[in-house]
């Protein structure tokens, strides 16, 4: 096994490398190091056992949880920070023996101090078990919303294909959303301050890190277990607990969240992401869509009773019927799992909540909006960044030419398995049409369609830290991501100004303490399902009540009965 990656010689990397030279980006030159050692071992026995085991079990660990109302991401921080004792106790333990010396084939359990680039590469094979597989939201609605049976061998061909199609898909956008240095991907940020070594003098990063990562633990017990209700801390429904317009506007989890707190951490970074992550002027921008829509365009809407919308609660991913119940999808569906036509016709047209209709069009919307942002209207930040990223005198910046010395990975390994996979899933939609139903120009178009949109949303999220597309609405639109923006804002709102202010403090603190409260929170709620949750102990009090706001999901339309509202 080879012990690292092979290194160019020096004669093909003529480039000089000045660690003088200031990042294109302030927060990466305050965090990323411009220093590198090509001589460290990377392709170590403890490397591919540790991050073979991070990735799986942060597979089935998010994957589990995906299935909770409010899901947790358990991020890769958490085996990041896991590992370290790990692989130096590895290093201190295993035998030093050399197999097969001096041949291709040697091989050493040990090579030596566990380093920074193994560890590198233990987190990321990390980050590709952190996220759940988007196949999986086909496959559960399959079962649990139609109730049909779906076949084992396409279920898991589904859910291969599409995430190899992935890997083919990053090759063909390497050299424009990787390589530009404008293209900086803050979230990543997070975990590259944990690899950093101590800066000396006043706290160190480890021993921040260290109490954030406690602290974090300690305070999940109340809203995780003790007192749930500061999940969503509406009490503007206390003061008119019979009214079903005051809690419309004050419910964070059914209503329009006015005056509503969240004191919960996994609530305010679950679909957005943690705040201190992202630029000022990302957050700053949804803060405004946010409000434009939930209290503009949303209350309008329904108090106005477009498209009859006081027959059905303001706000709710449910699908309803005219009469404001409801409505049942598996009554529409034939026994091939198609649209039955006459029965559609009998129950009549499907019904949306105001606020989940508002934004799933507007999804829509800003899908072809990306494209648009990013030619004409993206203001000049990103629209600098895209002109250097992409124009002939794009500028190399310290990281990418340190990445230089090392081979890159050939273009026509990602072609080969981007035509292979796509023919394979074209094969796999043919064979297994009944159960699959897409037929051949369904892929093609889908891929199509993914050649137009994956740049520009890439640019947004390579510098915004925001991502987003129409595609995967009926996953991200949850019941409870509506409050979150108020207390996302605070939080991101302090981080701003320590950045603008207390740069050394922010360069220092910030990214350690968003991946902090990240481990933290994962490691407390884990803890609690294995230890309570999963064995049904809870605690039933006044403050474990959800949020008190029972009639926030109520209809207000004259007649229309549901259950547990008062009839108007």
């Amino acid at each position: 096994m080879a012990s690292r990656f092979e290194i160019e010689g020096s004669k093909s990397f003529s480039e000089e490398v000045n660690e003088n030279e200031e990042c294109p980006v302030k927060q990466v030159e305050l965090t990323v190091p411009k220093t590198d050692d090509p001589t460290l071992p990377i392709l170590t026995f403890r490397m591919w056992i540790l991050g073979i085991v991070s990735c799986v079990v942060l597979s089935f660990v998010n994957q589990f949880f995906w299935y909770r109302k409010q899901p947790l991401s358990v991020t890769s921080i958490s085996a990041q920070i896991a590992v370290v004792p790990i692989g130096h106790f590895m290093a201190r333990t295993l035998p030093t023996r050399v197999f097969f010396k001096d041949t291709c084939f040697e091989f050493s359990l040990n090579r030596g101090p566990f380093n920074i680039k193994e560890h590198v590469l233990i987190t990321i094979f990390a980050n590709s078990g952190a996220g759940t597989v988007y196949a999986t939201h086909i496959l559960s609605a399959v079962k649990l919303m139609y109730r049909r049976k779906l076949d084992f061998l396409p279920a898991l061909l589904l859910m291969l294909t599409t995430q190899v199609l992935g890997f083919g898909w990053a090759g063909l956008f390497r050299k424009f959303l990787v390589e530009p240095g404008e293209m900086w991907w803050p979230s990543n940020l997070v975990q590259v301050s944990l690899f950093r070594q101590r800066p000396k003098g006043g706290t160190t990063r480890t021993q921040f890190f260290l109490l954030v990562l406690i602290s974090g633990m300690a305070y999940y017990v109340f809203p995780g277990y003790l007192f749930s209700m500061l999940t969503s801390f509406s009490w503007l429904c206390w003061l008119a607990p019979k009214s079903i317009l005051v809690q419309q506007l004050g419910s964070g989890l059914r209503g329009l969240g006015i005056a509503a707190f969240g004191f919960d951490w996994s609530t305010i970074s679950s679909y957005l992401g943690s705040p201190l992550a992202s630029p000022w002027f990302a957050t700053a921008n949804i803060a405004v869509g946010f409000v434009l829509i939930m209290y503009v365009m949303t209350p309008i809407a329904y108090w106005l009773n477009a498209y009859n919308a006081k027959n059905f609660p303001i706000f709710s991913s449910k699908l309803f019927m005219g009469n404001g119940s409801v409505y049942d999808i598996s009554t529409i569906v034939d026994s091939k799992f198609h649209l039955d036509r006459d029965a559609y016709s009998k129950n009549g047209p499907i019904h949306l909540s105001t606020f989940f209709a508002m934004t799933y069009g507007l999804g829509f919307a800003a899908l072809f909006c990306y494209n648009v942002h990013v030619l004409l209207f993206h203001g000049r930040e990103i629209w600098m960044q895209s002109k250097k990223a992409f124009g002939d005198s794009k500028k190399i910046d310290i990281h990418t030419r340190l990445m230089r010395r090392y081979k890159s990975v050939p273009m026509w390994w990602f072609h080969i398995i981007l035509v292979g996979n796509i023919a394979l899933i074209i094969f796999i939609c043919e064979y297994y049409n009944e159960s699959l139903q897409l037929p051949w120009w369904g892929v093609l178009l889908a891929c199509a369609i993914s050649i137009f949109f994956t740049l520009p949303i890439g640019i947004i999220a390579a510098t915004t830290n925001q991502h987003g597309s129409s595609t995967n609405i009926f996953t991200r639109l949850q019941t409870r991501s509506l409050y979150e923006d108020s207390t996302k804002n605070n939080v991101h709102g302090t981080g701003y100004i320590a950045y603008r202010y207390r740069q050394e403090w922010w360069k220092r603190y910030n990214y350690v303490l968003s991946g902090g409260l990240d481990a933290g929170t994962a490691f407390m709620t884990i803890l609690l399902f294995l230890t309570l949750g999963s064995k049904n102990i809870a605690l039933s009090w006044w403050g474990n009540n959800v949020e008190g706001c029972p009639l926030a999901s109520c209809p207000t339309a004259k007649g229309i009965v549901a259950e547990g509202c008062p009839v108007q």
